[in-house]
């Protein structure tokens, strides 16, 4: 009887260990370390590496255009940086329910060419049932229920479909491992066969991979390198909008975003995300500004919300949704500081409508104008819009690509932009009012 052979590997870099470890020398992680059963012939191993490489310069290779294959809608296209390309392999993680498979399912029926959407955890039927209630049919979207990666291979081959779909790698096996499918091994293992077929014959191939609770993909961190483009699908299961995120891609920027709507009847393109992310309102209301921020190349005008009050208890909280805690806890020290508005011993709450995450330094000067609004219980003007920087001298920086966040806020209807002094701009033909300035005190005797 053969003996049982395992191996302990570390599920955040994939490294082996001959026992079982506290930490990985690796990557450096504790309790990341697993145990697996393994048997896996040398063969198998061997065929998926058997290429053999030729050394050439790199003046004598030819620069070829990459000819992407047009997915339906905007919003993916943007995302992957214009199109899927030939031979890529993508990964899309994201919470259990946040629409994945919808997602995925109404991409394959919108196609022109073949798909093959292969599914180990749901039934045909499942399936099926889903296609119907989004509304739409396809002849060359072909199904598979099949977990057996050597099997999916063998029928990809067949039927030489021009898109694939894996939902989801977890549930994928090799017949050659011991060990249960979601394990590290198999992940490893199933993605490496699934890649080879993508590269030799120029299939794209979208993985989708399940998410830990702490928001990062499950499985090992060498997944991520072996594919070409990873992306996040994200939002609140109570809102029903959806924001599919760039995490890396080889052929486009790792910037971009695309904003989805939840319907019954399945997923909706959001083309004018800034619309979305601004609340509707009568009057003016006290603790909200608006901010021209960017996300990738995309222009956003987004609202900031801001509620300050007095401390109930002896220490005052810091509460920020969307937004820095530690910058916010900056911008405060600076209004303390520069401005003279006291606000150690008060409350701060802050929030980003719409359920995003913004970076962009650009917010500063609007989250400083939501808090002091609330503050002085004055509300801002709903035609006046910010896009600057703050430092911790209390000066107003300029930002990059502002003609971009002016346009945009031109277009939605602004009158007045507040921008840095220090911008460049190069067009002089704006409808919309630029006001310049220099220093947190020249905004608070604009505004206040």
């Amino acid at each position: 009887m053969a003996k049982t052979k395992k191996a302990y590997i570390c599920s955040n870099c994939g490294n082996n260990y001959a026992k079982m470890m506290g930490k990985c020398f690796s990557c450096g992680e504790f309790n990341t370390i697993t145990e697996e059963i393994i048997d896996h012939p040398k063969a198998t191993m061997m065929n998926l590496h058997d290429i053999d490489g030729v050394v050439t310069p790199i003046i004598n290779v030819d620069a070829i255009e990459l000819k992407r294959l047009k997915a339906p809608g905007i919003e993916l296209n943007r995302v992957l940086g214009g199109g899927i390309v030939p031979g890529s392999v993508i990964l899309l993680g994201g919470e259990p329910g946040i629409g994945k498979s919808t997602l995925l399912l109404q991409t394959a029926l919108r196609m022109n060419k073949s798909v093959l959407y292969v599914s180990g955890e749901e039934s045909l039927n499942q399936i099926k049932m889903r296609a119907d209630r989004i509304g739409i049919t396809n002849e060359e979207c072909l199904l598979l229920n099949e977990t057996c990666v050597e099997n999916i291979v063998q029928r990809m081959k067949e039927v030489k479909p021009s898109f694939v779909i894996i939902d989801s790698i977890q549930t994928m096996f090799s017949k050659y491992l011991d060990s249960t499918p979601g394990t590290i091994s198999q992940i490893r293992e199933s993605s490496s066969h699934l890649i080879q077929f993508a590269k030799q014959n120029e299939v794209p191939i979208i993985l989708v991979g399940h998410i830990t609770k702490d928001g990062q993909l499950a499985g090992p961190k060498l997944l991520e390198h072996m594919v070409d483009t990873v992306l996040q699908f994200e939002g609140e299961t109570q809102n029903s909008y959806r924001i599919l995120r760039t995490l890396k891609n080889r052929f486009g920027s790792s910037l971009e975003l695309g904003i989805y709507e939840m319907q019954s009847t399945g997923l909706r393109e959001v083309s004018n995300p800034s619309e979305v992310l601004i609340s509707e309102k009568d009057t003016d209301l006290t603790g909200t500004s608006i901010a021209a921020t960017l996300e990738g190349m995309r222009p956003l005008m987004i609202e900031v919300q801001a509620l300050v009050s007095t401390a109930v208890y002896g220490t005052p909280q810091r509460s920020s949704t969307g937004y820095n805690l530690k910058r916010l806890n900056m911008l405060l020290a600076v209004l303390e500081k520069r401005a003279g508005f006291r606000l150690g011993a008060k409350d701060v709450f802050l929030n980003i409508a719409g359920g995003l995450n913004v970076e962009d330094p650009a917010i500063d000067l609007a989250v400083v104008c939501a808090i002091l609004s609330s503050n002085e219980d004055i509300a801002i003007p709903q035609n006046y819009c910010f896009a600057a920087e703050v430092g911790l001298s209390g000066e107003v920086r300029a930002v990059n690509r502002v003609e971009q966040r002016i346009i945009e806020a031109e277009k939605l209807g602004f009158e007045k932009i507040i921008l840095s002094k220090f911008n460049k701009i190069p067009s002089k033909n704006h409808k919309i009012e630029l006001i310049r300035v220099s220093k947190i005190e020249d905004v608070v005797k604009v505004l206040f």
